[in-house]
């Protein structure tokens, strides 16, 4: 009898969710639906999930809620290329109204499975160079959204500023990420007009992140690290290879610093999933056209600093830079 009980239950379970799943896919194919938007998103760190949750945060103030006013499918490939490929595939199947892609290789894997269903980019380096686009000013198709160009210039300034005495810079990227290897040669041809002698290594995989980390504590003054989701999500791993050898890091990205970076010159992630949102909201509405409609770019970088790493390391911060920094530290303290 108590076997009889648990199979009924098991079966009413599955019942339940083959009825919401099949009423999800009914109401984006059938007549007068709610709009159906799929997100997809490379891999699960800090920097991405502010972007998502940025991106739910405005649809939301544009009127689009999931399960009232719009059907969301959130997927996160966990940095796995295959399930990038099917995940497109479902949203595509399942006749979305417009895709985003969170991370590059989740930007191309949309655009790869449709040049029809609008697609938008959340926070993709260069698109242009990507071959997303025709140009960031005219994309030409199905594809638009938002560039996380950070800004390397500033970066590397602000390394010099801070750290006068830094004569070797280390730069380390994923020689798999297209917006990787962009900003890798930005960081090479700017480190010149600085002084810098630049010793770059690149990594395949996060299992690279420990031993190439070591290896490059031990022969630069600094390290800088571009937005990179291979990185991003060993980044623990890499701070504490340059923590034993006291060698500070200088992150692309603001959630970097909060854990473990020094400094940093970046873009506020969640605003730029905010900028994602309004974009995608506007082409649910009419208002775009992604043809048309040019790529997005954050108007400024702030000043995020880890006192508390700081501290760690021996680093004084002039009080004039403090004054005009956010504290990661602070954030931390308050979350």
């Amino acid at each position: 009898m108590k076997k009889m009980m648990g199979f009924i239950t098991l079966l009413s379970a599955f019942l339940i969710y083959a009825f919401i799943d099949g009423y999800k896919t009914e109401s984006v194919e059938g007549e007068n639906t709610l709009p159906y938007v799929g997100i997809l998103q490379l891999v699960s760190h800090p920097a991405l999930d502010d972007i998502t949750r940025g991106i739910t945060d405005a649809l939301e103030e544009e009127g689009f809620v999931d399960g009232e006013t719009m059907v969301l499918d959130f997927q996160n490939a966990q940095g796995d290329q295959s399930n990038l490929a099917t995940m497109s595939s479902r949203f595509v199947n399942r006749e979305a109204d417009i895709m985003v892609g969170i991370a590059t290789p989740a930007a191309q894997a949309l655009a790869n499975a449709s040049q029809d269903i609008p697609v938008i980019l959340g926070a993709i380096t260069d698109p242009e160079s990507s071959e997303l686009v025709e140009s960031n000013e005219r994309p030409g198709g199905n594809v638009t959204g938002v560039s996380d160009l950070t800004p390397v210039r500033e970066q590397l300034a602000l390394i010099q500023e801070l750290m006068p005495d830094v004569q070797t810079l280390g730069i380390i990227y994923s020689s798999s990420e297209d917006n990787s290897i962009i900003q890798g040669e930005m960081a090479e041809e700017f480190a010149a007009d600085f002084g810098f002698e630049t010793e770059t290594m690149t990594i395949s995989s996060t299992n690279d992140v420990s031993q190439a980390g070591a290896a490059l504590a031990n022969k630069v003054d600094a390290i800088w690290v571009p937005t990179d989701n291979t990185i991003a999500s060993a980044f623990s791993t890499l701070v504490e290879q340059a923590d034993a050898q006291g060698i500070p890091i200088f992150p692309a990205v603001d959630t970097m610093v909060q854990e473990g970076g020094l400094a940093t010159i970046g873009l506020n992630q969640y605003e730029l999933g905010r900028l994602t949102g309004e974009m995608t909201a506007a082409v649910l509405t009419g208002e775009s056209d992604p043809a048309v409609t040019p790529i997005q770019y954050a108007e400024e970088g702030d000043l995020f600093i880890n006192t508390k790493k700081a501290e760690e390391l021996g680093i004084s911060i002039p009080s004039s830079m403090l004054e005009r920094a956010t504290d990661t530290q602070d954030e931390q303290e308050s979350e």
